[in-house]
């Protein structure tokens, strides 16, 4: 997302500057044009309410130079909302309100309280389907059967070079998404069915823990909910060279499961070599890591 101007300031066209100003947008002359683009992103968010309109022009130009001007606003108000919210969130930030906000930063469109509603529609279903009077094994049966066979989620082992897999908007369009996104979804879940689940940072991978006080159950839900003990988490760390480090086996707060999710997005658009989107990430790093 470019940044060559700044988010606002005092120019406020009159009605019949605003139709000169849309007549220009579509001259040929491209040095016109960047004026005019300029001109226009000066007024801040107060040109979306006359810039709306000629998004659906029957001239081809004007409408898609307005619909560009129109996003580039409103990604960079996403932009600067969910810096704001990492820079002043503490560890047990909101989750749901933080994805929802990194989702808009890429896809201004996106209505959070939609999909809010949806994980609620999702636990209903559960709750009719679950005896929470089982043991806590066959609990998250039921929910993995529901979360991978009927909503059909699943792992996408390319993630690393697809930033959709990252924003909980596109893996839930698209059923799939890398080891955080995917726990992180199931979180939601757990949490709105009281299960007390928690998140695993492991090196290199994510997964979720179940404990009570009489058992202890990970799962990979990157790959299928996957039933895992402490030991195969050992194991995994043993054998990537990380040692027994029991840290690497305490539950991550909102905060660290935030950052991580942007962690994995920097890394995935610095090896798409798209600049602009991975100093864009950047941003929210070092605000997360304050």
């Amino acid at each position: 997302m470019k940044t060559e101007t700044p988010t606002s300031c005092g120019y406020s066209p009159s009605p019949p500057e605003r139709e000169a100003l849309i007549t220009l947008l579509a001259d040929e002359d491209p040095s016109i044009h960047a004026t005019i683009r300029n001109r226009i992103l000066s007024c801040g968010r107060s040109a979306l309410e006359w810039l709306q309109p000629h998004t659906f022009s029957q001239d081809p130009v004007i409408r898609r130079r307005t619909r560009d001007i129109v996003r580039f606003i409103t990604m960079r108000d996403s932009d600067e909302l969910f810096l704001a919210f990492c820079q002043n969130s503490g560890e047990d930030l909101d989750l749901e309100m933080a994805t929802g906000l990194l989702a808009q930063t890429a896809y201004p469109d996106t209505n959070p309280e939609g999909y809010q509603a949806l994980y609620d529609d999702w636990s209903g279903e559960l709750k009719r389907r679950i005896d929470f009077r089982e043991e806590p094994h066959r609990i998250l049966k039921v929910l993995n059967a529901y979360f991978f066979e009927e909503l059909r989620f699943k792992g996408n082992d390319h993630y690393n070079y697809l930033p959709e897999c990252s924003y909980l908007n596109k893996v839930i369009d698209e059923r799939s998404g890398n080891p955080i996104s995917l726990c992180t979804l199931y979180l939601f879940l757990a949490r709105r069915l009281c299960l007390p689940l928690s998140g695993i940072g492991l090196p290199g991978h994510f997964i979720c823990r179940l404990q009570t006080s009489t058992c202890e159950i990970y799962l990979d839900v990157f790959r299928g909910g996957r039933f895992l003990t402490r030991a195969d988490c050992i194991r995994f760390l043993v054998e990537r060279c990380h040692g027994v480090n029991q840290g690497f086996l305490a539950p991550v707060s909102g905060r660290r499961v935030l950052s991580r999710m942007c962690a994995n997005l920097h890394q995935t658009y610095s090896q798409l070599d798209m600049a602009e989107e991975s100093a864009r990430i950047q941003r929210y790093l070092i605000a997360l890591a304050r």
